[in-house]
């Protein structure tokens, strides 16, 4: 029997309850899932140390847009604090590790804890607060959160900020750009397969019914004070993961890194990438992480014949940011990983696919 090349999908029949609850149901989407994890796990053999350090941004960002969204997106708890709470992540690793004599390997996961320990701190309000007022009182955590570390210089270095070294085990030190991006892909992996299953759980359910609508989920008996706390529990662990892995990669720490700014940016990730999606969260903080470096090409490449156009590159930067976001919102608000999904259903049924 000879098989048809173009049908993608005649059906899906599952016999056991492990078929029918697994995240990739259908065999050919995971033998694609493993090629796809393949790849990216060769990359830095084949590109540039340039190359490479730009998808360790990306992966790192997507850390904490992953840990944002499980708040944001699955949760319906509005943040403007994750730029303070990776201050927490990337300071406390500092801290840990330059004044206390941790090791990194120590000190990362501690850091994680401690972030989300004030994420669910700032997150107690939320019981009685929601949309713009909620809003509001994780900005006033972001004032908070950077006005202790500006201020505190005997622990945190003041406006100077710290200095960190590269994770190390025995005498090899994640000192390239090669043997970091390894270390940010399996901790990626980690938040992904995590965040996957999270929400096929209690846990993760009693997330989304807060979102939908919380009278009715209180109604139904989920405790709405404790499953909001628990987001921004969950939540916060990932952004100080994604802080600390950021701090120790750059090997500093200072305030002026995690203004407010970067809680705008890590929301437009989300926002481009898709609420209430974990994959685009990944594709929201690869679009916004190489935004800048894609513009600053164009600006390069066309320099020659507009000599001044160098001169309002900033400016540019703000004004594309700023558009690409009401494109999203008023186009597609649900984001690039609704444009990938349609891109997949129509082609499931190609070249046999029908208009309506």
């Amino acid at each position: 029997m000879v098989r048809n090349p173009f049908v993608m999908q005649c059906g899906e029949f599952h016999v056991d309850y492990k078929q029918d609850m697994a995240i990739w149901k259908i065999a050919r989407v995971r033998w694609r899932i493993f090629a796809v994890v393949a790849l990216f796990a060769l990359f830095p053999m084949v590109a540039t140390d340039y190359v490479v350090g730009l998808a360790t941004l990306c992966g790192i960002a997507a850390i904490g847009a992953i840990g944002l969204n499980i708040l944001t997106g699955f949760t319906g708890q509005i943040s403007i604090g994750v730029g303070a709470f990776l201050g927490v992540g990337g300071y406390t690793s500092a801290i840990l590790t330059t004044k206390l004599g941790f090791s990194f390997w120590i000190a990362f996961p501690l850091a994680g804890l401690i972030t989300a320990l004030v994420g669910a701190l700032f997150g107690i309000p939320s019981l009685r607060l929601k949309g713009l007022y909620l809003a509001i009182a994780t900005l006033a955590a972001q004032v908070i959160i950077l006005f202790v570390i500006s201020r505190w210089d005997s622990l945190t270095g003041g406006t100077a900020g710290l200095v960190l070294s590269r994770p190390q085990i025995g005498s090899f030190t994640f000192m390239s750009e090669t043997s970091y991006y390894y270390l940010m892909f399996v901790v990626l992996l980690i938040t992904i397969v995590f965040s996957l299953n999270l929400f096929r759980t209690r846990v993760g359910r009693a997330f989304i019914a807060v979102r939908d609508r919380d009278i009715a989920a209180e109604v139904m008996g989920i405790d709405l004070f404790k499953y909001k706390v628990l987001a921004f529990f969950v939540s916060s662990f990932f952004v100080g993961i994604a802080g600390a892995l950021l701090g120790h990669y750059t090997m500093i720490v200072s305030p002026e890194l995690y203004s407010i700014s970067v809680s705008i940016e890590y929301l437009a990730m989300i926002l481009v990438g898709g609420l209430g999606s974990v994959f685009g969260s990944l594709y929201g903080a690869v679009f916004i992480t190489l935004m800048p470096v894609v513009l600053r090409s164009v600006v390069d490449l066309l320099s020659g014949t507009f000599p001044g156009l160098e001169g309002v590159l900033v400016g540019m930067k703000e004004v594309v940011f700023g558009v690409v976001i009401i494109l999203f919102l008023v186009y597609e608000p649900d984001g690039l990983n609704k444009i990938w999904l349609n891109i997949k259903n129509y082609f499931r049924l190609w070249p046999f696919s029908y208009t309506k």
